[in-house]
């Protein structure tokens, strides 16, 4: 696994607050980044689920679909 650095910028008073109450700032915002992924991930995933059920084609159709369409 690689990793590369991510820069954000907070109010002062919050990066104060996280020092003073020993906050690991990096743990935080990597697991908040992963839960945000794996929530838009799940919601894509019942996006296609919906949309596979409507239009009548497999999951797996409507997956190359939407790829084609953002390659465009």
């Amino acid at each position: 696994m690689s990793w590369v650095t991510v820069s954000t910028k907070v109010k002062k008073e919050i990066l104060e607050k996280a020092r003073k109450y020993n906050i690991n700032i990096s743990e935080v915002l990597r697991q908040a980044l992963e839960q945000e992924i794996a929530r838009r991930e799940e919601e894509a995933r019942k996006s296609a689920e919906r949309i596979s059920k409507e239009l009548r084609l497999s999951e797996k159709e409507v997956a190359r679909l939407i790829r084609e369409d953002r390659e465009r």
